[in-house]
């Protein structure tokens, strides 16, 4: 069975933001986005069927550079998982990700490293 992806990806993308000194709105409009971009993650990432009946399992860094617009511009695989059914997913996440949110607080560009993790009960 599949752990909760949510609540998971809701506490290691919070701890993997940089957290910058902003007045008290900003920093609730930046938590509203992240906040929208991990369910966006639960929503999208998809777990193969193929990897889950061999009981494979992975964690993933992949940095995203987010326009104004909210439309993911371009991604690097910091780490791969080692398992090529899943590595060959982050693409495919990231393209239905997008596009997230407008950025909050007018920023022109955002770059920030997304963990991903496939994990099975």
């Amino acid at each position: 069975m599949l752990k909760n992806f949510g609540t998971f990806l809701l506490a290691t993308l919070v701890m993997s933001f940089a957290l910058a000194t902003a007045p008290a709105h900003a920093a609730d409009d930046m938590k509203s986005w992240k906040i929208a971009v991990v369910k966006s993650v639960a929503k999208n990432q998809r777990y193969p069927r193929s990897a889950i009946a061999r009981e494979i399992e992975g964690k993933a860094k992949v940095r995203l550079v987010v326009a104004a617009d909210g439309t993911i511009t371009s991604h690097e695989i910091l780490e791969e998982t080692g398992q090529s059914i899943l590595d060959s997913e982050i693409p495919k996440l990231v393209e239905k990700m997008s596009p997230l949110p407008a950025l909050p607080g007018g920023q022109q560009e955002m770059s920030f490293v997304l963990p991903l993790s496939w994990t099975l009960n």
